[in-house]
């Protein structure tokens, strides 16, 4: 219990020190970072850093991005409760579950395996019944339950899929971080089948993996 208080209280300080101060100001997306128990997305050996301002990594040459990025781009999404959310890259199930906390349901692709495995144990859990998971390649989406209101992708790709922008709806928004060495986050939204672009802010994030 001693310890529960004490993760409690780093979240707080995380939420306070690291987004709100750095202008995230959406008051669902800070109470889902302030709810969210970061450190069980985690792996032990780095749990006492888990509310720390920096990605960690989760194996497989992957990381749990930034709070304040997880935020950010949350943020960048404009999420409802009437919302459905592709994620591509499920990576830890953090980021999974700070969009399960606003949205409708999630729908989140994960190319590795072990990967997605930990992330549904965690987040089933955690209680979570609106996140639905799907091993494979995330640059093809998930066509099954498409369109989607929402879409955000949690690696770099040189390129924006076209799949992706295939599978978002109208007036949807894509958030996605573009680039090779040189990366930025991007911000699409549709409408009437065109497409406004926004490059927001520079960022460094592991590669998408596709299958070859």
């Amino acid at each position: 219990m001693k310890k529960d208080i004490e993760w409690e209280k780093a979240r707080k300080k995380m939420v306070k020190e690291q987004i709100e101060k750095r202008g995230i100001r959406e008051e669902k997306v800070l109470k889902a970072m302030e709810k969210v128990p970061r450190h069980l997305f985690v792996p032990e050996s780095y749990r006492i850093h888990s509310y720390e301002d920096h990605p960690l990594p989760i194996g497989e040459e992957q990381t749990i991005s930034q709070p304040f990025i997880v935020a950010y781009m949350t943020e960048l999404l404009e999420l409802d409760e009437s919302c459905t959310v592709l994620e591509i890259g499920t990576g830890s199930g953090y980021q999974s579950a700070i969009l399960a906390e606003i949205a409708k349901e999630v729908y989140t692709v994960e190319l590795i395996e072990s990967l997605s495995l930990k992330a549904q144990e965690v987040l089933s859990s955690l209680g979570y019944k609106n996140i639905k998971f799907l091993i494979g390649d995330g640059t093809y989406g998930w066509k099954e339950f498409s369109p989607y209101e929402r879409i955000i992708v949690t690696a770099a790709s040189p390129t924006i899929p076209p799949a992706l922008i295939e599978q978002l709806s109208n007036n949807g928004i894509l958030v996605i971080p573009v680039g090779t060495y040189s990366q930025e986050i991007v911000r699409i939204r549709k409408r009437d089948e065109k497409i406004d672009e926004e490059i927001l802010i520079p960022v460094r994030f592991v590669p998408l993996i596709t299958v070859q």
